[in-house]
């Protein structure tokens, strides 16, 4: 995908999650004082710091769209990632907020059961949040974006707080008072798996952890097709948010010359990046199938 579009798919995807958010948190809080229920305040309180993290996504996507300058030659990819660290700081904080309010609630006692608006409210936050889900889960996907895939994990749990709410209200009308905190609580404690699930990520992507296996066995497949290429070893992938650099051994024909071995390399270099899309960049050493040798092992001359 080309750099255009894929600005263009996400900035449009972030847009969508701020003006989805910054509806469903008015309508959250202004409903739940209204009818009572504290679990419906925090998730309008959740669906605040949606709004600050898409933004900060959106930050994030667009410094890791600059092209690579002379400080920075392999691009600013990695400015994603840091918009997802960035985000899990904002969950970590809302969470510990709601958790607090729903103890103190829990310990302290609770008031009235949540009235009907609340769950009317529930049920088109449900709506709301799958669509915001999906839609932002697909794109970030499509366009490989680290920030919005973190915002859109956001919304997954986002739907499964609102099925709680709805759940919670239900039994707290039935007498069940103490529901309706407890549900708040259990939403503190989705956003703090949510927190670690995005920090997980993009630490992971940060810190360079080994790549699936289906991404190196897609490696190996194109490598493979390539007639003279027997093999393909030391394999190393540095990710840089959307994209990422690779960098192998390749294993030729020993009966190739030099200049053959050379082109050969750059053409098994530049067919991986034209059909293995992640890749912005690829690196092949030239190795004489069949030989064995330490890679470590550094020969300056060669003994008469």
């Amino acid at each position: 995908m080309d750099f255009s579009k894929r600005n263009e798919e996400g900035k449009k995807a972030i847009a969508v999650g701020i003006i989805g958010n910054s509806f469903i948190s008015i309508f959250n809080i202004a409903v739940g004082i209204f009818s009572g229920s504290f679990a419906l305040v925090a998730e309008g309180a959740h669906s605040i710091s949606d709004v600050c993290t898409s933004i900060v996504a959106y930050i994030g996507f667009k410094l890791g769209q600059k092209p690579p300058d002379a400080e920075h030659p392999l691009g600013h990819g990695r400015a994603e990632a840091i918009a997802g660290l960035i985000i899990v700081l904002f969950l970590a904080l809302v969470a510990y907020e709601i958790l607090t309010s729903a103890i103190d609630k829990l310990m302290y006692g609770v008031g009235e059961a949540p009235t009907n608006a609340a769950l009317f409210m529930a049920f088109l936050g449900i709506i709301i949040n799958t669509f915001l889900n999906r839609y932002q889960m697909k794109i970030g996907k499509n366009i490989n974006s680290p920030a919005i895939i973190a915002d859109a994990k956001q919304q997954g749990m986002d739907v499964l707080s609102n099925i709680a709410i709805f759940a919670s209200v239900i039994i707290a009308q039935a007498g069940f008072k103490f529901i309706d905190p407890l549900v708040g609580f259990l939403i503190g404690l989705f956003i703090l798996k949510a927190a670690y699930d995005v920090g997980r990520d993009n630490i992971n992507n940060i810190m360079g952890k080994v790549p699936d296996e289906n991404l190196i066995g897609e490696i190996k497949k194109v490598a493979k097709s390539i007639e003279n290429v027997c093999g393909i070893h030391n394999i190393r992938i540095n990710y840089f948010g959307s994209y990422a650099t690779l960098s192998l051994h390749i294993e030729v024909n020993p009966e190739l010359t030099l200049v053959e071995s050379h082109n050969l390399a750059h053409y098994a270099q530049n067919k991986i990046k034209e059909e293995i899309e992640i890749f912005q960049a690829v690196v092949g050493h030239v190795c004489p199938y069949g030989e064995e040798y330490n890679h470590e092992t550094y020969i300056s001359s060669k003994s008469s």
